[in-house]
């Protein structure tokens, strides 16, 4: 007698956006209201989780430095959520495919042949430039930007690789940024070139330092959220027609 074939539920992976509840997409919020469970990252706001007021809530956040859910028991959890509920969504902050981990748990999923959509999110580096009002790229100055994390794998080396570019922008840069000053200004960059660190990108308690290479050289400090650091000549501050009459 042929094993009877297990009956999944469909998986969501779903970006929530920098913070703010309202930042979500469209068809994120629409998916949210739907869900039978969500497994939510520890960054995710109780505004956005009210989103869902339907749905069993399951915390499997990821916070530098605490105690944690390891992504093996994260991958396990979804597969189990999945043979139980219709609708699973795993609800990641910012972009599900951009430091969100993913491709492990698309590899859990997919090997289940537990069906996955993927919806996107607003990503912090550009909730950070929209915060600002400072574009990323500009004509004549800057035309690439590269995004980067010093996180690695578990067994991988920790030796911080920055990239060759005009701007750039390091996720969960608080405690690294000053190595990644420290490699800048080995690399010959200007101590005067514009940094720009963002803290709880977009929720009312955001934060926002303008400095200079060389500033971030000395460190950050104390910070009581998740930091985005923003560096390259494009974030010098604009001249906007206010300041230009202060002249």
């Amino acid at each position: 007698m042929a094993q009877e074939k297990t009956a999944y539920g469909k998986v969501y992976l779903i970006g929530a956006g920098p913070g703010a509840a309202d930042l979500i997409t469209l068809r994120g919020a629409r998916i949210l209201a739907q869900a039978d469970v969500v497994l939510h990252d520890a960054l995710v706001t109780a505004e956005m989780l009210a989103l869902c007021p339907q749905a069993e809530k399951i915390p499997v956040g990821k916070r530098s430095g605490q105690r944690s859910t390891a992504q093996l028991a994260i991958n396990e959890l979804l597969v189990a959520c999945a043979e139980k509920y219709p609708l699973v969504v795993r609800l990641k902050g910012g972009d599900p495919m951009l430091f969100g981990r993913a491709d492990e748990e698309l590899h859990a999923l997919e090997s289940r042949h537990i069906e996955v959509e993927i919806v996107p999110g607003i990503t912090t580096a550009l909730a950070a430039a929209a915060a600002t009002l400072q574009p990323l790229t500009k004509r004549g100055i800057a035309r690439s930007v590269a995004f980067f994390t010093s996180s690695t794998a578990p067994n991988q080396p920790d030796e911080l690789t920055l990239p060759d570019c005009d701007t750039l922008i390091q996720y969960m840069g608080g405690r690294e940024a000053v190595i990644t000053a420290q490699k800048l200004l080995e690399q010959g960059r200007s101590p005067a070139l514009p940094v720009i660190v963002v803290e709880n990108c977009s929720l009312e308690n955001q934060r926002i330092l303008r400095m200079t290479l060389r500033d971030l050289e000395q460190g950050l400090g104390e910070r009581q959220g998740p930091v985005l650091v923003m560096i390259g000549a494009a974030l010098e501050a604009r001249v906007t027609p206010e300041k230009q009459n202060e002249k």
